[in-house]
């Protein structure tokens, strides 16, 4: 179960980042890597997961929770489809082989500074709207200037070292920097900035400031063919797409539509996955996968099951406490709720077992802290004793733990105990503040409602020593405006990061986040210490280093108590009508999910593609 709050669609295929000289190559583009060499000399043909021979043809229905009401990818008002990623290109792709490379895609090359403070980006001359308008500098200049004046701020944080972008000529745009000496920064504007058509949004009247569900013009393999506003979005190939031949596009895109039908409650959504009605699932619920995967279209064959382990450093997923609200603002508070989330029960009674408990905020990864700091991360420590908890010190954080059995009166002691230090005590039934008088309340938001069994545990243990604890499920838009604008008490996110870390964690931890609506900081994290952390992994020279000041960071967050932990699955569990065809060797580190939630190089097996039991896109 994992709810993924992205930056951008064109994020998912990469986690990019900082450190060493780019080439360039006129045939199979620009590479930039952080670390050591690209994987992929010039003159690649593919990548080793992409069939080039896959035929293209059929169509692929898929579904999602929820609902949209704009296609404006750009700016924050809205609730836009995951999928718009499919009607666009960006400069430079990831390999799904390496976690610190990019390749070119719209850029032909690049040439970047010695002091990596500015590159220019140089765009293939075949690059071409859907209208055949050339795609131009301009229009990156153009993006560029309504991202600052409109546009998420967490993507903004996400580029904000990025100081300038300008069009140099039709085909050149030129990128300044804050600073100097990282790559990173110029790989994450050229894997997350989606251009957009200068010409079309100037015409006409459109104003790219607002919400509008007319199908924008796009540059990618697809076009959007159909709208049916928070129901369904249709997509079609286009068949004579100018990037169809570049090396790191062959093989996939294989499918002549795509369709994506919403669904506001996920229970509804597997029953129509049952009935036939889309093709391919992505599960997040050990229970039904375990048991829930019996009927017919299983048993004989049209539907099959598949886990695939992956190597992709995960994100943190947990309960983000609002700490900007007063009643969470003691970490003991927060530590005391912490220590009745009772994980061993719900992994026995709801999970089936499955998941590993999240420990870190960079789980599955090499960036995240172990056992007691390391002579390096102590370095970066020191100068905060007295500052942070003495913990960070002397214990490796641990979640508590129980024996599974629901008799966990070890933890609602330490509770009482922390809930007491704080000011806090049990009065006619009622945790109360002893010096207000308020009651505890603790509310949890919730936009699909899929969260509710893993919740109401939660909720009840809350409840039983005093807290008024309550479940509030909302639609999608509301919850959107809601975590906008900071108004709940806890949210369960899922904190994906790129690898190694690097911007993002100043809008996922940093001060200056906590006080920017639309931001990802949403438990309000203002920890000058965290700050100055993050700033050292970013000014880092070298993995070691990165990986230092990530750890210490994570060791500062963890004992802050601004996340009661949950879990993290190492497999991706999918299901999928066997119509559908893959390559033989899976990407190391991905899915391949470019830019919707579907493998972009999987294809339709003609020799099964027979009459469907489902709508065809």
């Amino acid at each position: 179960m994992r709810r993924v709050l992205a930056v951008a669609a064109t994020l998912v295929t990469l986690a990019v980042p900082a450190l060493s000289p780019a080439w360039a190559a006129s045939v199979s583009g620009p590479a930039l890597k952080q670390f050591g060499e690209p994987q992929f000399k010039p003159g690649f043909t593919h990548f080793p997961h992409a069939n080039p021979d896959a035929p293209k043809g059929g169509g692929v229905t898929l579904a999602e929770p929820g609902s949209f009401d704009s296609l404006n990818g750009l700016i924050l008002r809205g609730v836009k489809p995951r999928t718009l990623g499919l009607i666009s290109d960006t400069l430079m792709v990831g390999s799904g082989w390496e976690l610190d490379a990019a390749y070119g895609a719209l850029a032909e090359s690049v040439e970047v500074a010695d002091d990596q403070s500015w590159a220019v980006f140089t765009l293939r001359p075949e690059a071409r709207w859907h209208d055949g308008v050339p795609v131009t500098a301009q229009d990156f200049a153009f993006t560029w200037d309504m991202l600052q004046a409109h546009g998420s701020p967490f993507l903004k944080s996400f580029l904000d070292q990025i100081a300038k972008v300008e069009a140099t000529d039709d085909r050149h745009v030129r990128i300044t920097l804050a600073g100097s000496g990282e790559i990173k920064p110029i790989i994450d504007f050229a894997v997350s900035l989606t251009p957009q058509p200068r010409h079309w949004w100037t015409a006409n009247g459109r104003d790219i400031s607002k919400t509008t569900l007319e199908p924008p013009l796009g540059n990618g393999p697809y076009r959007i063919k159909a709208v049916d506003a928070g129901r369904s979005i249709a997509y079609e190939r286009v068949a004579d797409w100018w990037g169809k031949d570049l090396p790191v596009h062959r093989g996939f895109f294989n499918f002549d539509g795509v369709k994506i039908d919403f669904f506001r409650d996920d229970d509804v959504m597997f029953e129509a996955f049952k009935a036939g009605g889309y093709d391919f699932r992505g599960e997040y619920r050990a229970q039904r996968w375990t048991t829930g995967y019996d009927f017919p279209a299983v048993k004989d064959g049209r539907i099959a099951k598949m886990e695939v382990p992956s190597e992709l450093p995960l994100g943190a997923q947990g309960f983000r406490l609002n700490t900007r609200r007063a009643k969470f603002a003691d970490p003991k508070v927060r530590e005391a709720l912490a220590q009745l989330y009772d994980f061993e029960w719900i992994r026995k009674n709801i999970l089936y077992g499955q998941y590993h408990r999240t420990t870190s905020n960079f789980p599955n990864s090499d960036f995240g802290a172990k056992g007691l700091p390391t002579p390096a991360e102590l370095a970066l420590l020191e100068p905060h004793r007295g500052r942070i908890p003495e913990r960070v010190f002397t214990s490796p954080y641990e979640p508590p733990k129980t024996d599974g059995s629901g008799n966990n009166r070890a933890q609602v002691r330490e509770a009482t105990r922390l809930f007491k230090e704080a000011g806090w005590e049990t009065r006619n039934g009622k945790l109360t503040n002893v010096r207000t008088g308020e009651v505890l309340t603790v509310e949890f938001l919730d936009g699909t409602g899929s969260l509710s069994r893993v919740i109401q545990p939660y909720v009840e243990a809350l409840r039983r020593i005093g807290v008024d604890a309550s479940l509030r499920i909302v639609d999608t838009a509301q919850y959107q405006a809601r975590i906008d604008e900071f108004d709940f008490d806890v949210v369960i996110t899922n904190m994906n990061f790129f690898t190694p870390p690097g911007s993002e964690l100043r809008g996922y931890f940093g001060s200056a986040a906590a006080r920017t609506q639309g931001s990802a900081n949403y438990a309000g994290i203002q920890d000058p210490v965290a700050d100055e952390l993050i700033e050292k992994a970013l000014a880092a020279r070298d993995l070691e280093t990165v990986q230092a000041a990530t750890r210490a960071l994570d060791r500062v967050l963890l004992w802050g108590f601004y996340m009661v932990p949950q879990w993290y699955n190492p497999e991706n569990w999918v299901a999928y009508k066997t119509r559908l065809a893959f390559p033989a060797t899976p990407p190391k580190y991905d899915q391949d999910y470019r830019n919707t939630n579907f493998p972009a190089s999987w294809w339709v097996d003609p020799a099964k593609d027979g009459p469907r039991d489902g709508a065809r896109p």
